[in-house]
């Protein structure tokens, strides 16, 4: 690559005096190319039906952005408490190349919803599905007072693809959050801390027909539903 190819800030650098950065290029987070191996076609994402697809981050990928993806299975109230949800979201966003930091999208005896983004990303940062489609235009807009309700047209997409409105894998179209409105948790209501699929117990859900993340519905943690997994951080150094 010759200097005329890069931007005046890197050109800048390339010409100093020991060679060394001058720290004045803004970082960018370019995205690896994400993988999946399930069929595609029909409901689950389009492509060929009865061939893996392989999904590339669109240019969009080279601006900050946090994801939100679901895991590839419902899963009722009992999910080894948070540290096992949050598990299985780091599991399949590796899975498919994504490296950012996923955290299962739940408030919990010590976590509330609102403060697993990070601080400095909550403003700022769009939303997105694995696709890169806009959800929200940030994390604070989720609890503004509208229950999350999502862009027209928006499309949550789990990460082996699948769109989990139209597909058949989620029957019951609701998502499990466990909080108010305000991203604060519920103590009565989250499956005493996502361990028990208990009929008894109730656990924070939302309807997905409704359009929104945080309708206000207690449901028994015995229902296998959508559990979502929110990017908490666009930073991808290893240091994370």
């Amino acid at each position: 690559m010759d200097l005329w190819s890069l931007p005046a800030c890197a050109v800048r650098e390339a010409g100093s005096q020991d060679g060394s950065p001058t720290g004045s290029c803004p970082k960018q987070r370019v995205k690896p190319p994400v993988l999946w191996g399930g069929c595609s076609g029909g409901n689950d994402g389009g492509g060929h039906p009865g061939h893996s697809s392989t999904y590339r981050a669109p240019s969009s990928a080279l601006f900050f952005q946090l994801h939100l993806v679901a895991l590839n299975t419902p899963l009722s109230g009992s999910m080894r408490g948070i540290r096992g949800a949050d598990f299985q979201c780091f599991q399949q966003a590796r899975e498919v190349g994504l490296t950012g930091t996923f955290r299962a999208f739940l408030s919990s005896r010590l976590q509330d919803l609102y403060s697993i983004v990070r601080r400095a990303d909550r403003s700022s940062v769009p939303i997105v599905n694995l696709r890169d489609d806009v959800l929200f235009n940030n994390w604070e807009s989720l609890f503004s007072g509208t229950e999350a309700q999502l862009r027209g047209g928006a499309h949550i997409l789990s990460f082996n693809g699948k769109d989990i409105l139209r597909d058949s894998t989620w029957p019951q179209k609701s998502v499990w959050h466990g909080s108010d409105s305000k991203g604060r948790r519920l103590t009565e209501n989250y499956c005493e801390t996502w361990r028990t699929d208990s009929s008894v117990v109730t656990g924070q859900a939302s309807s997905l027909s409704s359009g929104k993340l945080l309708e206000q519905k207690a449901s028994s943690c015995q229902n296998a539903f959508v559990v979502l997994c929110i990017e908490n951080s666009f930073m991808t150094s290893s240091k994370k």
